[in-house]
């Protein structure tokens, strides 16, 4: 059998186009992030082989923060190493940044405006399609054997059914692969970018990232922007299980501090899953309007803008600690036996997991109500079917069909729900 040929590396201004691409059109959170990547770098370009960029996509699910990001990161890393790293990751996140930092000043002057409800609407729908396709597609490339659909199977459940934690989930999946890993052969380890001072880059990265909470801790302390330095720092290393799992503890911080009411945390959070980029955006949001809302009229604008910046700052700069901090590491041991097979039921999870955040995000649209039963360390979500919202069933049924009939390209289809939803409005049936 003849050995497949190996991935073309691009040069580096071949790759910068490609990872603003990646930025720009990074919509439909980290599963269509995730998918998009796989297409530009593994279907489309072959820079990278598809078993690699499974191996690598369990890495990151297994690091706190946006595990798009750190893919995309990874990704420019494997390529042209700690330049090409810098270049993805910032790339990835600056354009959604821009996105959410405009959105965010236009909402404290403009609040809730009945333009931006049939916008939101279209736009969530198109989310929903983009995800079962990312949904599809991953699973297609992970789910390789029974034990994988099993793994998935079982992590769908914990995660819609019970208050599991999704690190637990990981973890457990992550146990089962090792156990059930550890035959046959080491792979051929791939060649590797250079990675002559990746431990002096981290140490600098680390220093980087702390300067802006150490620094508003000495000029102002106890201030707003400390605060966010500090709780926004914190959640970045805690934030197992991407943005969803994350707003849990932000929501009760933001409450605490009296930074945003729960109807602006909603509001955030469907600004965030609209813009391209990941959805841990919704950190400046809070960022933004909570320091916006904190300061004095005549510094409102300033500090607003500080507030937004240090949540992104402290937000995404851990994940290039990680990536030149683990990346070497993850390069010498991740294609052995038993931990290759441990990152593949992680893979494997992180489809399940993925199915149930659709599932989460459909019911959250399609319903206005419903109930949240619990029983023990069981926990269902039961929507309200007389509060479904025939207009969001409507636009998510044309979303799907686009997507998976007509195929019509990410961007086309977007920008198609966004039309139609603003003329559901303009002619009165939303």
């Amino acid at each position: 059998m003849t050995p497949p040929s190996a991935p073309r590396a691009p040069t580096l201004a071949e790759a910068l186009p490609v990872w603003l691409k990646v930025g720009l059109l990074g919509f439909g959170g980290p599963a269509g992030q995730i998918a998009l990547l796989h297409r530009e770098v593994v279907e489309t370009r072959k820079w990278v082989a598809d078993d690699e960029f499974a191996r690598a996509l369990s890495f990151c699910m297994l690091l706190p923060g946006p595990e798009a990001q750190q893919l995309a990161t990874w990704l420019g890393w494997r390529l042209h190493g700690i330049r090409g790293g810098l270049a993805a990751g910032l790339l990835f996140v600056l354009p959604g940044l821009t996105v959410i930092l405009g959105l965010s000043a236009l909402y404290v002057v403009h609040g809730r405006s009945d333009w931006a409800g049939p916008v939101l609407l279209g736009l969530k729908a198109a989310v929903v399609a983009l995800v079962v396709q990312a949904l599809a597609r991953i699973g297609q490339r992970a789910l390789k054997d029974r034990a994988a659909v099993a793994v998935a199977i079982s992590a769908f459940a914990l995660m819609a059914f019970t208050v599991v934690p999704f690190p637990l989930v990981v973890i457990a999946a992550g146990v089962v692969g090792w156990v059930i890993g550890g035959r046959g052969a080491q792979d051929p380890a791939p060649a590797a970018p250079t990675r002559s001072g990746g431990a002096r880059v981290a140490l600098v990265c680390l220093a980087a990232w702390l300067a802006p909470i150490i620094l508003a801790w000495t000029i102002a302390p106890g201030s707003t922007l400390a605060w966010m330095g500090l709780t926004f720092g914190g959640l970045a290393v805690i934030s197992f299980g991407g943005a969803y799992a994350a707003l849990a503890y932000l929501g009760q911080a933001a409450a605490s501090f009296g930074w945003l009411s729960a109807t602006q945390m909603l509001d955030g959070l469907g600004l965030a899953e609209t813009t391209p980029g990941p959805l841990v955006l919704v950190f400046v949001f809070v960022g933004f309007v909570g320091a916006f809302q904190s300061a004095p009229p005549d510094a409102a604008w300033a500090v607003g803008f500080l507030g937004g910046l240090m949540a992104a700052w402290v937000t995404f700069a851990p994940s290039f600690l990680w990536i030149f901090a683990g990346g070497p590491l993850f390069e010498r041991w991740g294609r052995r036996p038993r931990p290759g097979r441990a990152l593949a039921m992680v893979s494997a999870a992180a489809v399940g997991v993925i199915g149930q955040l659709a599932l989460w995000f459909a019911i959250h649209l399609l319903f206005r109500g419903g109930w949240t039963l619990e029983f023990g360390v069981a926990r269902v979500t039961v929507p309200n079917l007389g509060s479904l919202d025939v207009a969001a069933l409507g636009l998510t049924g044309l979303a799907l069909a686009l997507t998976f009939v007509l195929r019509l390209p990410m961007l086309a289809m977007i920008v198609a729900m966004v039309v139609t939803a603003v003329l559901l409005k303009a002619f009165g049936l939303y």
